[in-house]
């Protein structure tokens, strides 16, 4: 067999063919769509011509698709680079900085081999596979947050991925989408895009609950009560994901035909990692993510004081850009491709499982290790919640597109980071309710 064909060999099968003993399904998101557009085609053959050994070579063979097979793989070295930055002391922000970059690899990684288990599993469990890891990381950044009782901190990075999602991720697309299809109209299914605003817009609904009747001015109401809504309208966001997968994948398949549908003209794709190799591969990827997140949640302030920028505005801004930058960049390429509900079922699809499933989950955990975190994410923040998610259901209310719409929705993104760059508020909850979540001008501004 030629060296040049090694790097495709799992299981005893090259990529391309298949087995008769086993049929591989898949049926992949619109995220795996995103991640795959990543993939790097030529790896580069590293695998000794000399190793004979079959398992070894599946071994080695496995470690090279799964390190080298993303364009990514230039990152790969701040992920040794972290551990070593931290065990030789260096200063913090180099490790927050080489943490944040890893993290942005591991993302993508994540995803990928997300993609290569739900191949083995079909459309169900693989849609499955990716609520339960579709944001990974966002999930374990948030666990080590709580873990460590930084719950400003925690509140700022999921509120930053939704953010993101929706108007940088969203608004890029669109933008460079028009741009690259100017004469032709950018079509997409909208009963797609409709059910995804409805769930953001319950969600909205009920984060402003919480900062309504906290704001209200009535002394009756206790702190006790705001912590008790939060808990009973977090199983009440969870319910409704459920509902919402179940629609997803079992009643209402059709709605979501279209991805498929879009990704016909594609190459047709096979797994290159095993079934047990992908969750191996899937366990030592997370417990690496979350060895990073905790470097990066426990130097963010540092990096914050180095760097003369707030925690708000790296937590809400830095973070949630490059930790899902793999994500990001897929969404804009399927765009360029006049393949939009792709890329809205990236963002969409993204903003959605973090408001509904991550923020809560992190609320029901959080009861659980006995912590008082609730949904209240502060005035301001909730208004920037609440009226980007209405801004993007305008934006995509008729199911056209061009790049006015994606330069509108870039334009209320950069208005919120400036905000948050000119402003700061205190990662400390006490801090906060002494202050009256009165926000804090930069010492630079007050001069």
């Amino acid at each position: 067999m030629d060296s040049n064909k090694e790097h495709l060999l799992e299981n005893g099968n090259l990529k391309g063919t298949s087995s008769n003993e086993e049929e591989v399904h898949h049926g992949m998101t619109a995220r795996q769509l995103s991640s795959s557009s990543l993939q790097n085609k030529s790896v580069p053959t590293l695998l000794p011509i000399s190793v004979q050994n079959g398992k070894v070579r599946k071994v080695l063979i496995n470690f090279q698709v799964v390190l080298l097979g993303t364009k990514l793989s230039v990152l790969l070295p701040t992920i040794p680079l972290s551990f070593v930055a931290v065990y030789c002391g260096f200063g913090k922000a180099w490790v927050f900085s080489m943490s944040l970059l890893g993290l942005t690899l591991l993302a993508e990684r994540v995803s990928f081999l997300t993609e290569q288990v739900a191949y083995y599993t079909g459309p169900t469990v693989g849609g499955l596979l990716n609520a339960t890891f579709g944001n990974a990381t966002e999930l374990i950044i948030a666990i080590s947050a709580l873990s460590q009782n930084k719950l400003r901190l925690l509140k700022y990075s999921l509120l930053g991925s939704v953010l993101s999602n929706l108007l940088l991720v969203l608004g890029t697309s669109l933008f460079c989408g028009g741009l690259a299809n100017l004469r032709s109209e950018q079509k997409f299914e909208r009963r797609q895009a409709h059910v995804n605003s409805l769930l953001l817009m319950l969600g909205a609904f009920c984060h402003m609950l919480p900062m309504l009747l906290q704001y209200a001015g009535d002394s009756t109401v206790k702190e006790g009560q705001i912590l008790e809504l939060s808990r009973a309208l977090s199983i009440i966001m969870l319910l409704s994901y459920a509902t919402y997968l179940f629609f997803q994948l079992w009643t209402h398949r059709t709605f979501f035909e279209s991805l498929e549908e879009s990704n016909d003209d594609e190459d047709d794709d096979v797994a290159v990692v095993g079934f047990w190799s992908g969750f191996v591969w899937l366990f030592v990827v997370t417990i690496t993510t979350a060895w990073l997140s905790e470097y990066v949640v426990g130097t963010i302030e540092d990096a914050s004081k180095s760097w003369g920028l707030s925690v708000s505005f790296l937590s809400l801004i830095l973070v949630p850009i490059l930790g899902n930058a793999a994500e990001h960049a897929g969404s804009i390429i399927f765009a360029l491709k006049n393949k939009l509900d792709i890329s809205l079922g990236v963002s969409l699809g993204s903003a959605t499982q973090i408001a509904m499933f991550v923020v809560p989950s992190c609320v029901v955990v959080a009861w659980i290790m006995g912590i008082n975190m609730d949904i209240n994410f502060n005035l301001i923040e909730t208004v920037s919640l609440a009226l980007a998610v209405i801004t993007t259901s305008i934006a995509l209310q008729d199911g056209t597109s061009h790049y006015v719409k994606g330069l509108v929705l870039i334009l209320c993104y950069i208005v919120i980071g400036i905000c948050f760059f000119i402003f700061e508020t205190p990662m400390d909850d006490d801090e906060t309710k002494r202050m009256n979540m009165h926000w804090r001008l930069k010492p630079w501004m007050k001069e």
